[in-house]
């Protein structure tokens, strides 16, 4: 692989006007993430193969903690590192900021639209069609991830074929929890309200408008929008029969809780695999596995890299920025942390396509993420995404704490969106 990502992909940096590295000195740079993107075997490659380049990545846990870090740093226009990562949510906002990107169009850009979905390439580009602001990462195809061990436990079934079938809808999956529940009462079906929520807006918004908190138009439709209303009242089912565990994904509680058996469940784009063998680690191998998700396909989460304009190599960072998302390096990510490739002919790649998770009982999450990944409907988000969502997401969080009420759940949440939509 490396061969080809040096023949074929990259040139020796220097010779530009960016600032360091244009008299083939040393040059640094900075990769700002969240999560685990699986870049760490890739940065070696390339670093070997370009030896005056050294790459320092600065990597967050979640995107709830990454999101202000960015905001600050392109609002000052300093602080951000010379490649960033730009998560589908948090997208929307800069695309109105495209100026403050350099345009990837002017560091060979335009050829590599066969690399990635079409769906995918188009949202990289500002409204305008002037700027190729970000190139794709992964795609968040998703699926579901349960405990073998407290089903087992629960006299449910483990097979995950078997236990696709208990829930072809979220009412039957709700069923299948309070089920379990009664048989396991030291734990809880759902990690929290957050990751069904999520999920559920985006599966309910695909398959429907193509839209969820606000239109394409960027107006707020959060309380008209009826894919909203019927994600809000799914979630909210779970609450009020106290079925989740009331934690936010990648969370330090959620974190820690991954290594006890407190919940069984957690909706699961293929992303998230990465997160529970890390925080899970050693104890939890063999424990987890991967069956389908209630409701249909559906897809949750993805991300762009981009190079800010503040950055000082401009051209080693599109450079790399390139390298990261060839077809050949989304191998390489997905290998190290299961990230579903939006490049289609990475995805046909044996390694990914044929892959197993020996971590979670052999699944064959190439087969399955890829088989979902077919059928993924892209969703309009605003600008003001994430700040909604956080909004309702503590709404729900609090149902579950008893501090609100589920009957005056809707109304609350419709006021935090407004507010939040400002």
């Amino acid at each position: 692989m490396a061969a080809v990502l040096v023949g074929g992909l990259v040139v020796a940096c220097g010779g530009d006007d960016d600032g360091g590295g244009s008299d083939g000195g040393p040059v640094e740079l900075t990769v700002d993430v969240f999560g685990e993107p699986g870049y760490d075997a890739l940065y070696k490659q390339y670093e070997q193969s370009h030896p005056n380049v050294k790459i320092k990545q600065r990597k967050v846990s979640s995107l709830d903690e990454y999101k202000p870090r960015i905001q600050q740093w392109m609002a000052t226009g300093s602080g951000a590192g010379d490649v960033v990562m730009l998560e589908e949510g948090i997208l929307p906002l800069y695309m109105q900021q495209a100026a403050k990107f350099v345009n990837l169009y002017d560091h060979g850009g335009k050829g590599l639209q066969q690399n990635f979905l079409p769906w995918k390439w188009q949202m990289g580009i500002s409204p305008d069609g002037k700027r190729l602001v970000g190139l794709g990462t992964d795609v968040g195809p998703l699926a579901m991830c349960y405990r073998k061990d407290l089903f087992e436990k629960a006299d449910l079934p483990t097979d995950r074929e078997e236990v696709g079938k208990l829930w072809a809808t979220w009412d039957e999956f709700l069923a299948t929890g309070q089920k379990f529940q009664e048989k396991m009462p030291d734990s809880k079906w759902l990690d929290g309200p957050t990751a069904v929520f999520r999920a559920t807006v985006l599966q309910n918004a695909g398959n429907g408008p193509g839209h969820s908190f606000f239109d394409k138009e960027n107006n707020l439709v959060y309380e008209s929008n009826p894919a909203v209303k019927q994600a809000f009242d799914t979630t909210l089912k779970f609450e009020q029969n106290k079925l989740t565990a009331d934690m936010s994904i990648f969370t330090p509680p959620w974190q820690t809780a991954l290594k006890r058996d407190t919940f069984a469940t957690v909706p699961c784009p293929s992303w998230m695999l990465g997160g529970i063998e890390e925080f899970s680690g050693e104890a939890g191998k063999g424990k987890w596995d991967v069956a389908t998700t209630p409701g249909g396909s559906g897809y949750w989460g993805g991300s762009w890299l981009a190079v800010p304009e503040q950055t000082k190599h401009a051209k080693e960072a599109a450079e790399l920025a390139k390298f990261l998302t060839s077809p050949e390096g989304q191998v390489g990510a997905f290998k190290e942390a299961k990230v579903f490739p939006s490049s289609p002919q990475a995805a046909q790649d044996p390694a990914v396509a044929g892959a197993k998770s020996e971590y979670f009982n052999d699944a064959p999450i190439g087969k399955i993420f890829g088989e979902l990944v077919a059928s993924v409907k892209p969703v309009h988000l605003g600008p003001k995404n994430e700040d909604v969502r956080a909004a309702v997401e503590n709404v729900l969080v609090s149902v579950g704490q008893g501090k609100q009420d589920a009957g005056g759940a809707w109304g609350k949440s419709v006021e935090e969106a407004e507010k939040a939509a400002r």
